[in-house]
């Protein structure tokens, strides 16, 4: 995800939050126009299908961004790619604050759903889709591109939006850990499932696509495991993290970035042991966000 999101170029900024278009982009939009058949009387409409299936994703993924700023996360970027796009959110790691956060996307293409739909129903009842072939075709293409990336973003394979959402549901009755490791368990039977496709359609987008999904389940298998080896450490019971409300670990598992030892951050009140290296944030290894050690309230 990181390569991503250093190789985009950065469009604009809206409410705070990049729009970047990752150099790929352009190499396959070249391709897949230039290799369409000619439905439209001009590849000029070619062109603006190929736009407006990446406005939607644009929508989409705002739609992400700005729910995770609801919740109190923190959402700054948007990666569109080859792939669709990415949202690098970052919400308060609780199960509500989540799930929010992803089911907002698709929320987006629900709502687009009558909006286009009442939009084809107008050109019809006003002659318009036989005074205007390529512009009504056009907009029934841009509805079915919209239904298709809904229901197929909706399957539960992590990291699709339905995975990530299947993950946010087990969090409730699961914990973090473990609902993860849950999510990513159906999102390699799913992964299976896309080779099987892509074998059999010949695809090699598909294929492509089940490489991508089955990168990010390995990754987030492997967090799972970090989590739960997290959940049974011993806690400092008089501090909890301003996010995630979670207590930090005992421990030295927090490295000076002068000396580089390892220490106790809360024993030592954010102060090097080794170096005497003050540190004015203190990160939480739960959730990653750094707050200033007064901030770490003592609970009561």
């Amino acid at each position: 995800m990181n390569g991503i999101r250093q190789n985009a170029i950065r469009l604009f900024r809206f409410n705070g939050i990049d729009l970047s278009l990752h150099w790929s982009w352009f190499l396959v939009a070249a391709y897949e126009i230039g290799g369409r058949q000619r439905a439209y009387s001009s590849i000029t409409w070619n062109v603006m299908e190929y736009l407006a299936l990446f406005l939607i994703v644009m929508i989409h993924e705002f739609g992400h961004a700005l729910a995770c700023r609801q919740v109190g996360g923190v959402a700054n970027q948007i990666v569109l790619w080859p792939l669709g796009g990415v949202a690098y959110v970052n919400p308060p790691q609780r199960p509500g604050a989540t799930l929010w956060s992803i089911a907002a996307g698709p929320l987006v293409n629900v709502a687009l759903v009558p909006i286009l739909k009442i939009l084809g129903t107008l050109m019809r009842s006003q002659g318009l889709a036989q005074q205007m072939p390529d512009a009504f075709l056009l907009l029934r293409t841009v509805a079915l591109i919209n239904l298709g990336l809904l229901i197929f973003n909706m399957l539960p394979i992590y990291p699709l939006d339905g995975g990530q959402i299947l993950r946010s549901l087990l969090w409730f009755v699961m914990g973090r850990a473990r609902s993860l490791m849950a999510a990513t368990v159906v999102g390699f039977l799913g992964v299976a499932g896309l080779i099987l496709l892509a074998l059999r359609m010949q695809s090699a987008w598909f294929g492509i696509l089940a490489a991508f999904i089955l990168m990010n389940c390995w990754r987030g298998l492997q967090q799972a495991r970090a989590l739960l080896r997290l959940s049974k450490l011993p806690r400092h019971g008089g501090y909890f993290c301003p996010s995630c409300r979670t207590s930090p670990p005992v421990g030295e598992y927090w490295r000076c970035s002068k000396c580089t030892k390892p220490f106790d951050t809360f024993q030592s009140q954010a102060v090097c042991p080794h170096c005497s290296a003050q540190f004015t944030t203190t990160g939480c290894l739960d959730c990653g966000r750094a707050h200033p050690m007064h901030e770490w309230t003592v609970a009561v």
